[in-house]
């Protein structure tokens, strides 16, 4: 079944805006990543001034439509742009065959430049890396990928959104 890439989840009753201080640079490839693979992991902060800085880049969130629904989406409209919204998988567990094809149709339809940067963002920077393999692979970025996600790692009473990534930065 084809599943359009969208510029907005539909029916998302929870946005997080986060707001950051515009200081650190973005990390080289960090290591246990293959050059060539992808530019390397960024944390929420340093992605939000990633885009600050480069007007043409975009975040790609790569969940899947029940997290956009039930979890929260990142707001980048401070910057001028919106969030692309592309599942990497379906739910249930399903590859999504059409994730290349779907991210390059919603870049079409933003500022996005090829060779600017590309971010992209799981709920815990898994899927999010595998995604900004894949775009590299195809000719796109310099692709990042937000390595702590939407909601972080579990803190120490297992819970998420707390301790690291875009809810908690």
């Amino acid at each position: 079944m084809f599943r359009q890439c969208l510029t907005a989840p539909r029916d998302a009753f929870s946005l997080f805006r986060g707001t950051f201080e515009l200081t650190s640079q973005p990390r080289p490839p960090q290591p246990g990543s293959i050059p060539g693979q992808y530019a390397g992991d960024l944390t929420a902060k340093e992605t939000w001034e990633l885009l600050a800085r480069e007007g043409e880049g975009q975040l790609v969130d790569v969940r899947t439509e029940a997290e956009w629904n039930f979890v929260g989406v990142p707001d980048v409209s401070p910057l001028k742009r919106q969030t692309l919204f592309c599942e990497w998988q379906h739910f249930p567990p399903e590859p999504n065959a059409n994730f290349l094809a779907e991210v390059v149709t919603a870049l079409k339809d933003t500022n996005y430049r090829k060779g600017a940067p590309l971010a992209f963002l799981c709920r815990s920077g898994a899927r999010s890396r595998a995604a900004a393999i894949a775009m590299t692979a195809a000719g796109y970025g310099p692709c990042f990928n937000v390595k702590d996600g939407f909601e972080g790692a579990l803190d120490a009473k297992r819970h998420r959104g707390f301790a690291a990534g875009w809810k908690a930065e």
